[in-house]
């Protein structure tokens, strides 16, 4: 039996022999390839960034701008609840290992040769490495090099910067990819935000984001999240107490297009405004500049809102609103209304749309006026019809007023008694006062004829509010935008917003123009305003055979404008008529009603700031009898004897 024994022994040791010369041979040439492999370029995934759009608080995302929605954040400013999630579901050993598992690829073996599942193994270095270097593809020349490069990886980087890149490239479903694109994508917030069942969802996701999809395999995905708690306990990050009242969050309905609804509009406006600045193609879709805008979140929701809520219903076919809100001083638009659904309809109602401005226009030829000292204490002739320098015309609902104050033609929006001062001051006059205003020039129809007085040009929501934003101002005038600051991906600033406001009137002429606006809401058309619950000015407008409707106003810290158009196919403009059930749609209907309920809840928070007192301009000239047809028949020169003031005045002199 010793030659069998013999020959035993020698196989074995043969075997162990081979064994060792195979095992360290394959040692060898693994350690070779780790020292002499280089990580190759990452891929588009790991370097792309898409453009992050903010609110103005820098922290609340709008959306993205780019086809690859991926936003980074750096490690220490996730919450530590969101680390340990993903650590307890994925790889709890990750800051213990070298790159690998050899536990955790032996029982990932096993199971793939003898079961029908398959199973990955992976660590999160060997998961990082596959997402930013290698194909998806599962062969074993691709986990060959998988595992050489997350052991050299290993080498060259800290594992904080590992799990950094890691929670920002993978892909988490809903087209987003890193934590804080999902964050966004079903929950409506920012990765510093989450709760801690809310990031058990996102770690649970990560596995098979399409496998555990809220839409198609929401059971799945809540049997997973449990499974995400209890491991968080069993390594101590977690209490048994937080698991025990933990919750299965909301998830938001999944966006078909990013771009869908009103904020779809306020992307396409950045994007414009981004081209605008300078910033190319390429930076803009690829190298995740983040863009701090000037909008303000709960100011835009509450105009979405007042939009939905309080305008017309139904919706006609055609309706356009447009709404722009500026905030005073420096231009920033706080926050803006182009359109129900951006995928529907890519025109921005609030900078694009136009409206005949109607009776709004009659606030900078004031202006005008006023400048040449005639004031509000002026008399005219409110009558309709009537007849200045061949022009004919009436009065809205043609109603005869007699003899008026330039004040009352103001609270009630008389045509007759605008045009009359139109053309005493002379209708250049009024053009330049608007664009001093900062109404374009290139704005359609306007020109320097009578009837610029009572708005016959079309200017847009945002120009309108810009210009009466002037006059809250105090008569400065700045330029609009909607973008705050610029910065690349690593945080440095390309561009940042630095308000320029120019003096375009007097601080009397302006603060004149707030008092005579502030008496339209409290004793004249613009009445629905009061509803802000705070001191406003604002003047309602309405253009012939109802083709426009506006409100627009101020308090000292924003201006808002509103617009009502509607048009047919062809986009002709057509009558407002009919629309939400009204006969005739004016600017004290809708318009006032969206700007009160806007107005009042944008300013929730904000200090209740009065006008500055009035500083009255000009005598009481008596105009009335100043045109006959087509000549101009000079007034009586004899001023009213001051000993028997009217009640007007008397009511004049007493303020808002």
């Amino acid at each position: 039996m010793a030659p069998a024994k013999t020959l035993t022994q020698a196989i074995v040791r043969l075997t162990i022999m081979t064994g060792l010369v195979l095992g360290s041979l394959s040692i060898a040439a693994f350690s070779f390839a780790v020292v002499f492999s280089s990580i190759p370029t990452p891929n588009q995934v790991a370097v792309v960034q898409s453009t992050a759009v903010f609110y103005a608080d820098g922290k609340s995302l709008i959306g993205n701008i780019g086809e690859i929605q991926r936003v980074d954040v750096k490690l220490n400013e996730f919450p530590e609840h969101v680390k340990y999630s993903v650590l307890a579901i994925e790889d709890q050993g990750f800051y213990e290992h070298a790159g690998f598992s050899p536990i955790g690829i032996g029982r990932a073996l096993f199971n793939n040769l003898f079961s029908d599942s398959t199973q990955g193994g992976s660590t999160i270095t060997q998961q990082y490495v596959k997402n930013a270097y290698l194909t998806q593809e599962q062969t074993i020349i691709r986990k060959l090099k998988e595992l050489v490069l997350a052991v050299k990886l290993e080498t060259l980087a800290s594992k904080d910067e590992i799990l950094q890149n890691y929670l920002n490239t993978a892909y988490m479903g809903r087209s987003s990819y890193g934590f804080e694109a999902a964050a966004q994508a079903y929950f409506g917030k920012s990765v510093r935000d989450l709760s801690v069942s809310e990031s058990a969802v996102l770690a649970a996701i990560l596995r098979s984001p399409g496998g555990y999809s809220p839409e198609n395999n929401l059971e799945r995905l809540e049997n997973r999240w449990n499974f995400v708690l209890r491991q968080m306990v069993s390594q101590g990050w977690a209490t048994q107490a937080e698991v025990e009242v933990a919750v299965f969050p909301n998830i938001k309905p999944k966006r078909v297009n990013r771009l869908g609804g009103p904020n779809g509009h306020l992307l396409a406006y950045v994007r414009v405004q981004l081209d605008e600045l300078g910033f190319t193609e390429q930076e803009i879709e690829l190298k995740g500049l983040q863009v701090v805008t000037t909008f303000e979140k709960d100011a835009q929701l509450a105009l979405n809102k007042a939009v939905r809520e309080v305008g017309p219903k139904p919706w006609s076919s055609g309706l356009r609103i447009g709404v722009a809100s500026v905030r005073v001083g420096t231009g920033e638009i706080v926050a803006m209304y182009g359109g129900k659904d951006y995928v529907e309809d890519q025109f921005n109602n609030a900078t694009q749309s136009r409206g005949q401005a109607g009776s709004t226009f009659k606030t900078f030829g004031i202006a005008a006026a006023l400048e040449q000292g005639i004031g509000f204490n002026t008399t005219w002739n409110g009558d309709s019809p009537a007849t200045i320098l061949d022009y004919k015309l009436n009065n809205l609902g043609k109603v005869s007023y007699g003899q008026v104050t330039l004040l009352n033609a103001l609270e009630k929006s008389m045509n007759t008694p605008m045009v009359a001062l139109g053309a005493i001051i002379g209708p250049e006059k009024v053009v330049q006062a608007a664009v001093r205003a900062g109404i374009p020039e290139s704005t359609p129809g306007l020109s320097p004829v009578l009837s610029a007085m009572i708005g016959t040009s079309s200017p847009r929501p945002i120009d309108i509010a810009n210009g009466y934003a002037t006059f809250a101002a105090r008569g400065q005038v700045a330029d609009n935008t909607a973008i705050r600051e610029v910065r690349n991906n690593a945080n440095s600033v390309l561009w940042s917003f630095t308000p320029n406001p120019q003096q375009a009137f007097s601080t009397q002429t302006a603060d004149e123009i707030s008092f005579g606006l502030q008496r339209v809401v409290t004793k004249g058309t613009g009445a629905t305003a009061l509803g802000v619950g705070r001191p406003i000015a604002g003047k309602t407008g309405t253009s012939d055979d109802n083709l426009s409707a506006w409100f627009v106003g101020y308090t000292p810290q924003i201006a808002t404008a509103v617009m009502m158009v509607r048009e047919d196919e062809a986009g002709n403009a057509i009558s407002l008529r009919g629309t939400g059930g009204l006969a005739n749609v004016t600017g004290s209907s809708f318009p006032a009603r969206i700007f009160a309920q806007y107005m009042r809840d944008a300013h929730v928070g904000l200090p209740v700031v009065a006008f500055p007192p009035r500083t009255k301009i000009g005598d009481k000239t008596d105009y009335s009898t100043y045109f006959l047809g087509s000549e101009i028949i000079p007034p009586d020169e004899a001023p009213v004897d001051p000993e028997e003031p009217t009640s007007e005045d008397i009511e004049l002199d007493e303020g808002p």
